[in-house]
């Protein structure tokens, strides 16, 4: 096992996209999704520890979830989560999780992973993870994975790479969320692959990308970086947050920087990102429907019905719906239409008693 091998686990999403499932006290990361007897989190904690240290596991998550991180983590010490003031998107938490395991080990190779996808082949993922982790070592390199796509999907990134022999392969470009048409030529052509957002590369190398591409955050960071690990950190990360920009590391890194590779990956991978994407994986009935509730349907198909249990579903009539009861909030819509939660949820915002939905 590789002692300088460090994983960082972001777990700072609310996942809008899977309200009312995810809330604001509870989102995606932290619930049992594909009904494994397993949080997502858990799921993608135990997929590293293989090939990793428990210890040199780190978790940055919004300071309101902190706790619950523990209770689902209990073998996490306090300095393993990492907890923010506020979302500033991912650039601020990996410059949070690189600064802090650079003052540990100079040496640091990080695998930076979301802590909400799915991994069906889990030994494949780790071969490529550890391969990628031996080329980072030289910190000269920003190296993502890339999935072999399967189908022209409109919403994942994508990245175009030079198509030479070796296990990493130059990065040309980035797009995000093609339209369709443009998604089945990048699907024709052969040299592009989904951006599955799981990097690999050493904290140095990270570091001195900041530095370059976001010198205003590094220097933040610069600041502070003696108070990490300290009694000190809390209120030093509480004064830093808010001069972070909100900006992606896609965004503000990786497209810009020239040492950026790709590793290319085929182990059965989603990022669970919709109810669509919960339909594909999950295990359907003889008219392609999810069932996971006490239901009866009728002329349904291609629908996913989902309850607590307690309570009969009947659905008659429905193709490509979501039926789902989630406490104290009941929804029938298209599943397909994710762009549609983001307004769902602003609409429960303008609500009196919004908190008690959201």
């Amino acid at each position: 096992m590789n002692k300088n091998l460090y994983v960082v686990l972001m777990a700072g999403g609310v996942g809008v996209r899977f309200w009312p499932y995810s809330r604001n006290s509870r989102p995606k990361q932290f619930l049992d999704v594909l009904g494994t007897g397993k949080t997502l989190l858990q799921s993608t904690y135990e997929r590293f520890l293989p090939i990793c240290p428990a210890e040199n596991i780190y978790v940055v998550t919004h300071e309101e979830h902190a706790a619950l991180v523990k209770e689902q983590l209990p073998l996490l010490k306090e300095h393993q989560i990492l907890a923010e003031p506020m979302r500033k998107n991912t650039t601020a938490c990996i410059a949070y999780a690189s600064y802090t395991i650079h003052e540990k080990n100079k040496e640091a190779i990080i695998v930076v992973s979301p802590s909400d996808h799915l991994i069906l082949k889990e030994n494949e993922f780790r071969e490529i993870v550890k391969k990628a982790a031996d080329q980072a070592k030289a910190q000269d390199k920003l190296i993502t994975i890339g999935i072999k796509p399967t189908r022209p999907e409109t919403g994942y990134g994508y990245i175009q790479y030079h198509t030479e022999k070796s296990f990493t392969k130059k990065v040309k470009t980035f797009t995000e969320k093609p339209e369709l048409s443009l998604a089945k030529k990048f699907l024709e052509s052969g040299d592009f692959v989904w951006n599955a957002g799981i990097f690999i590369w050493g904290a140095e190398a990270i570091i001195k990308a900041i530095q370059t591409y976001l010198p205003e955050m590094a220097e933040s960071f610069e600041e502070i970086k003696s108070k990490l690990g300290t009694k000190e950190e809390k209120e030093a990360i509480r004064i830093v947050y808010p001069q972070c920009k909100n900006i992606s590391i896609d965004y503000g890194v990786m497209e810009k920087a020239t040492n950026v590779f790709v590793c290319l990956g085929d182990f059965s991978w989603s990022d669970l990102g919709s109810w669509a994407s919960i339909h594909e994986i999950s295990q359907k009935d003889e008219n392609n429907n999810v069932i996971q509730a006490n239901a009866l349907t009728y002329e349904t198909r291609n629908c996913i019905v989902k309850g607590s249990g307690d309570k009969l579903i009947v659905a008659q009539g429905l193709n490509g719906y979501l039926i789902g009861e989630f406490g104290n909030v009941f929804i029938v819509c298209e599943k397909d239409k994710e762009e549609q939660f983001r307004r769902f949820v602003n609409d429960v915002k303008s609500k009196q008693n919004a908190n008690d939905f959201l």
